[in-house]
This record gives structure tokens, C-alpha cells and sequence, in this order.
């Protein structure tokens, strides 16, 4: 069987993914007012780990969404363990089923990147209440690469294609945010808090395929370290 490097990460039920893990969640969160009144929705939930921990911290409402039925199936075990009264939705970033203007917060954890950037930012937009809050961490391209080069991270990862800083700008503000800011994430150089580990739900026997995936995104991490980062997008 030919897996994804997403099939990869369902299987293998990683959860906070992302460069800096739930810490930098944390950490993006706590600089925002939520309050038990406010509504949130965890595009690309995965596994669920950062949408429980809204729940727990802030009381507040919480949705999940995903399109990946094994990342689902392991939120919504997550949440019923804790009993946390998240909603779970099967769904589309590119076509969410939810009334326009009915969230404050929209959280996308290395998400975007994966669809129509450009579609599901308009979605985004629209399901935002009208001062609703965008915050979204993704790749960003900061130094040109070979087409061999692009070619070979564009068809590892599944992403349509690799944006700078000044493409993402441009698709925030084409999709109707005005205010946009936007910081680059840095990794600490001896980092072993608990929050930055990855956390795993692991599916039964793992294949040795994907085992070879997760070896094949270390190496690229690690060789195109210089050239890729990692940025944190507030937009509203």
C-alpha cells in the first residue's frame, strides 16, 4: 500500500504536530481574551490534543473538525475519556458545514498549507464572526529552491505548493482580512518540556512504510532547515 505522509500521521495518530507543539498553542492562545462566552473552532483536529486543552482551560465552546475518519475516531475517544463536550465534525476546510459568522477564534495547527489555500481562507472569513480572530501556524517558503527541489517536498507532503511570506500576506488580505500579523516561529536549541513532544495514538500494527515516511520528513526537516520555517499568521 502507497501511504501519504497524512496517512502517516493518522496512523500513526500524531497529535500537535507543528514546530513547538502544544506549547506554542499555549503560548498563541494566552495572548487572546476567551472566556467561557467565546467559540472556537480546531480545523484539522488530528487527534484532538489541542482541542481538549481549550476545553479544559477555558471552558468555552469548542469544535473540531477533520476529514480524516481514523484522526476522528480518536478525537472523539479523547473527548469522551476526559468527557469533554466537544463537537466533532466530519468535514471540509475547503467547504465547512457551518453557518457564516459563528465562531470568535478559528485555530489551524499546519493545516492550510494541505488544501486550496485560497478557498479555505475565504471559508475561513466566512464563518468568522465579523471580528472574529484567524490564527493559523504554517510552513513558509524563505529562500528559493530548485523545481527538482520544490518537486520533491510539494509531492512528500501532498501540498499544492510552497508560499512566502508575501504569497501568504497576499491570500489573507484576497480573502477579506484586514489586519494581519505575522511573526516567525523560533525553535529553542535545547527544548525538553513535555508540551513540545509529539503525542501519539498509535493505530495496531504499524507498517514498516510508514515507519520510512516518518525517517523521509526528519531527513527533509533537517536538509531544508535553512530554507523553510515556520510562522505564526493572527488575522482578523
Amino acid at each position: 500500500m502507497n501511504y501519504s505522509y497524512l496517512d502517516c500521521l493518522s496512523l500513526f495518530g500524531v497529535g500537535g504536530a507543528h514546530p513547538g507543539g502544544l506549547k506554542l498553542t499555549k503560548t498563541i492562545l494566552s495572548r487572546e481574551y476567551i472566556d467561557q462566552e467565546k467559540s472556537i473552532l480546531d480545523v484539522g483536529c488530528g487527534t484532538g490534543q489541542t482541542s481538549a486543552y481549550i476545553a479544559k482551560k477555558y471552558r468555552c465552546s469548542v469544535t473540531s473538525l477533520d476529514n480524516n475518519p481514523t484522526m476522528l475516531k480518536k478525537a472523539t475517544q479523547r473527548f469522551s475519556s476526559l468527557q469533554l463536550p466537544i463537537k466533532v465534525i466530519d468535514g471540509s476546510v475547503e467547504k465547512m458545514p457551518h453557518f457564516d459568522g459563528l465562531f470568535d477564534f478559528i485555530l489551524s495547527e499546519s493545516v492550510t498549507s494541505f488544501t486550496d489555500v485560497s478557498l479555505t481562507l475565504q471559508e475561513f472569513k466566512r464563518v468568522l464572526k465579523p471580528n472574529g480572530v484567524l490564527l493559523a501556524i504554517e510552513i513558509v517558503l524563505e529562500e528559493s529552491l530548485s523545481e527538482e527541489e520544490l518537486k520533491t517536498l510539494v509531492d512528500f507532503y501532498g501540498i499544492s505548493r510552497l508560499l512566502t511570506v508575501s504569497d501568504w500576506r497576499n491570500l489573507f488580505q484576497k480573502a477579506g482580512f484586514k489586519q494581519i500579523s505575522i511573526n516567525k516561529y523560533k525553535q529553542p536549541l535545547d527544548d525538553n518540556d513535555i508540551d513540545t513532544s509529539t503525542d501519539f495514538s498509535l493505530s495496531g500494527n504499524i507498517d514498516e512504510k510508514l515507519l520510512e515516511i516518518l525517517e523521509k520528513h526528519e531527513h527533509l526537516t533537517k536538509t531544508y532547515k535553512d530554507k523553510l520555517g515556520y510562522y505564526i499568521f493572527r488575522c482578523c
